[in-house]
């Protein structure tokens, strides 16, 4: 009996934003789940600087050591190119001794990167012109959820609350009517960021500036948003079984302990504690999963996402904003509320893939 030919996955990671460690980190735990049974493995690394380079792909280099976060340098590996042609060879290396040689053609691309020139439509963008299929949302809902002023405003117009904000664009300065109406404390944060890159907490008016430069220093346009009273929640939602209903996981809390919000450290470095299933009334837990599923549905999203909501202390249900790629780290809580679903860290992997590859590139 003919043993059928291995599904040959690009893992690309890194990159050029802020997020490129968590994307080293996202990408070896999704590298060190597939089965090697049935998939055969393309580590591709981009640097802080762009440069793609074909990597040995070691899972033990790609996580976080004792506080040391992972990076990609021209020095992981043989530079690499991928045309933006459908009818070329797929990957092409540049190798030193052996000169410019094609691989084998990949089959689908997981790209397990985070934030600009990854999580935006950009590289979904690049992969649609060279026709490889592709987890993940498209190119319109991979820009809209990465940019938290038309996240909220889609999301508005499906019916979905959002808590108050206001768009600062590059050299504009809040109101003395946005002040007022935003009222004390606000959060300011960079509008296309994540792993929360940027975000400050203001308490005092007098420290607005400084955390609008703090956030500018990752994006020029910039959210003050509101402090929402209450808890912290998240749902993960998966494309529906042949593009069916979008299913939500449960749904999970995130308590914080010695920080004033759920920063970096408290991701990646600290771990937080958390509740999954989270405590809520059955009705508060049904209307997070709904508007899980609307905003996904709204935001027209593929593969996979994760919700953010807060809960207010009146059970008032507030979207925070929709990860078209969240993490996939040992302590991320996509992977975690899918396991607590029922559905198991490689199985998830296996299932994105299979959805990549059913969905393919183009109009559909």
């Amino acid at each position: 009996m003919t043993t059928p030919p291995k599904t040959r996955v690009a893992v690309v990671f890194g990159g050029r934003s802020h997020e490129h460690a968590i994307s080293c980190v996202t990408a070896g735990s999704i590298m060190n789940a597939l089965d090697s049974d049935v998939y055969e493995v393309v580590p591709v690394g981009i640097t802080r600087e762009g440069a793609w380079v074909l990597t040995a792909g070691d899972p033990e280099q790609l996580a976080i050591n004792d506080r040391r976060l992972p990076e990609i340098t021209a020095a992981s590996g043989n530079a690499l190119v991928l045309p933006a042609d459908p009818t070329a060879d797929g990957l092409t290396v540049v190798d030193p001794t052996e000169g410019v040689r094609s691989l084998a053609g990949v089959d689908v691309v997981f790209p397990a990167l985070h934030g600009a020139y990854g999580e935006d439509g950009t590289i979904q963008g690049m992969l649609e012109m060279a026709g490889i299929p592709y987890v993940g949302a498209n190119v319109f809902a991979s820009a809209a959820a990465m940019d938290k002023e038309f996240t909220k405003k889609l999301a508005v117009a499906e019916g979905i609350p959002t808590g108050p904000y206001a768009v600062l664009r590059a050299g504009a300065s809040l109101s003395e009517a946005d002040k007022e109406r935003l009222g004390l404390p606000v959060f300011v944060k960079p509008a296309r960021a994540g792993s929360s890159y940027g975000v400050s907490k203001v308490s005092d008016w007098s420290e607005l500036d400084d955390a609008v430069a703090e956030a500018r220093d990752v994006d020029p346009k910039v959210l003050v948003e509101s402090a929402i009273v209450g808890r912290e929640v998240e749902c993960g939602v998966l494309e529906g079984e042949a593009g069916g209903v979008p299913e939500t996981s449960l749904v999970a809390e995130i308590h914080l302990s010695g920080h004033e919000f759920y920063d970096f450290e408290a991701k990646y470095l600290e771990g937080s504690a958390y509740d999954l299933p989270a405590k809520l009334s059955d009705e508060v837990t049904a209307k997070v999963r709904e508007y899980a599923q609307r905003t996904f549905t709204a935001l027209d999203c593929a593969g996979l996402a994760r919700a953010d909501f807060f809960v207010t202390e009146d059970d008032r249900v507030l979207l925070n904003e929709i990860n078209t790629m969240p993490g996939f780290t040992p302590t991320s809580m996509f992977p975690l509320m899918w396991a607590a679903t029922g559905l198991e860290y490689p199985k998830l992997i296996d299932r994105l893939i299979k959805s990549a590859l059913r969905r393919g590139t183009g109009l559909h």
